[in-house]
C-alpha cells in the first residue's frame, strides 16, 4: 500500500499527522506529507483511519 497527498486540497489540518505520525510529517508551511514509499502491514489501519480524519479528503492509499 502507498499512500499520497494532493496539495493542491491540504489546507494543513494534520489530523493525519496526529493519526498517524509514524506515516505523516508537516512541512515548513503547514503541509501535510508521507513520511514512507510503502506502508508496513502492521501500519495499514492507521493509514486507512487517516483517510477518515482529513476533512479535505485529500489522503489517497493505493493498494498494489
Amino acid at each position: 500500500m502507498r499512500i499520497s497527498i494532493d496539495f493542491d486540497k491540504c489546507s494543513g489540518h494534520a489530523r493525519c499527522v496526529a493519526r498517524a505520525p509514524e506515516l505523516f510529517d508537516v512541512d515548513d508551511d503547514g503541509n501535510s506529507f508521507v513520511l514512507v514509499d510503502e506502508v508496513d502491514e502492521a501500519d495499514q489501519d492507521d493509514a486507512r483511519k487517516s483517510v477518515d480524519v482529513c476533512p479535505e479528503r485529500a489522503i489517497s492509499l493505493h493498494e498494489d
